[in-house]
């Protein structure tokens, strides 16, 4: 199993998130974080029995995992959240009998091994499950003698759309509703980030916006969900070239928008620019909802926009980078090959070497195509491989 886990953890992952809180899926910080935790259960479990065969598992109290049970507590979620784990190690022993057949046809030592490690895996999800339960309620402890726990509350009734007056909001949170605002999630990829680091991001994002500071809230260990008040919003090339110093620091910026209505409809577009983030190779430090509302409408439905795309591009969707960047530049510099040249840093024949290429490639040409090619290459650039 350790030596090809994907295949284990992937199944494991689609289970456990079948059967967890909406409002956890719909954050995709949360969802990698299960993603990392269903990881290290699997890994820690399956190098303690390496390490010695057969014996109890201690429970995993790793970062992975204890970041978890805070970020539950803190979007007021309780311990019945963590039932999922049972869909996991469910899912988990399932996969492991399949492999348990192939390993062996004498039925004495079939039955050995699946004896000694069902215990051995019940026993460890119920003691891990144990310790996240307890770190759960020594979170909650510390919570209710601080203002996070107040501040998520109403900022939770607004995304959901309570009936909660823009007044007493306001007075709640400390923070005026009754203007502009632009949203973003600043986030690490990492499962123990420098909050430190985090919370420098969303100084940069004000300062970027005009704004003395931003408005921020702990959504979880690895992310901040951030406001900036102001009608321009920031500066995205300043705050580009400023992530150089932030290391292992995303951040995905949504619209700007007024009110109430534009509090909640920035954050969400800001969310749907995160979800496009995770799946796109991390040197992509920041991007906006400006970039990815294409991608974001057009994926809705993953399964169709990826047969969209492929139908698009024929095998030019599985061709090099390159080729792809080239035709991307091309259709929006309004198909000039010498400006294309120059934003590439490429000679223009090489340009036109390329363009060929990728003609050569499609099932038909470019011209009277370029909206949908432009689409469908967005598509693979933010989807990634199947």
């Amino acid at each position: 199993m350790l030596s090809a886990p994907e295949d284990v953890i992937g199944e494991v992952d689609a289970v456990t998130l079948a059967h967890t809180d909406e409002a956890v899926v719909a954050d995709p910080s949360f969802v990698e974080a299960i993603r990392r935790a269903n990881r290290a259960n699997l890994l820690h479990w399956a190098e303690s029995n390496v390490r010695d065969p057969g014996a109890p598992v201690a429970p995993n109290l790793g970062p992975e995992v204890v970041n978890i049970a805070r970020d539950l507590v803190r979007r007021g979620l309780d311990a019945n959240t963590i039932d999922a784990y049972r869909t996991g190690q469910n899912a988990a022993w399932r996969l492991w009998m399949t492999l348990a057949f192939t390993l062996t046809s004498d039925p004495a030592e079939l039955s050995e091994l699946l004896d000694v490690t069902a215990r051995s895996i019940f026993a460890f999800v119920d003691e891990t499950i144990a310790a996240i339960t307890g770190q759960m309620r020594q979170e909650r402890e510390r919570l209710t003698r601080g203002t996070h726990a107040e501040r998520l509350e109403v900022v939770t009734l607004l995304l959901d759309g309570a009936p909660i007056g823009q007044d007493r909001a306001s007075a709640r949170l400390q923070y005026a509703l009754d203007r502009p605002h632009t949203a973003a999630v600043v986030f690490s990829d990492s499962a123990d980030p420098d909050q430190g680091v985090l919370g420098r991001a969303a100084e940069l994002l004000a300062r970027a916006g005009g704004a003395r500071a931003p408005f921020t809230v702990n959504a979880s260990v690895s992310s901040l969900w951030v406001w900036i008040p102001g009608a321009d919003g920031p500066d995205v090339a300043v705050v580009r070239a400023a992530l150089d110093g932030l290391a292992d620091t995303r951040i995905a910026i949504g619209t700007t928008a007024r009110g109430v209505a534009g509090f909640r409809r920035s954050h969400l577009d800001a969310l749907a620019t995160q979800r496009l983030m995770h799946r796109t190779a991390d040197d992509v430090r920041l991007a906006t909802y400006d970039e990815v509302q294409v991608v974001a409408l057009a994926t809705q439905d993953e399964e169709r926009a990826r047969e969209f795309a492929e139908r698009t591009l024929g095998d030019l969707a599985d061709a090099p980078h390159d080729l792809h960047e080239t035709v991307r530049t091309y259709v929006r510099e309004g198909f000039s090959a010498s400006r294309t040249a120059e934003l590439l840093f490429t000679h223009r024949n090489t340009i036109l070497n390329r363009l060929g290429r990728a003609e050569d490639l499609m099932p038909a040409p470019l011209t009277g195509r370029t909206t949908q090619v432009a689409v469908a290459l967005e598509v693979v650039r933010w989807l990634g491989p199947r």
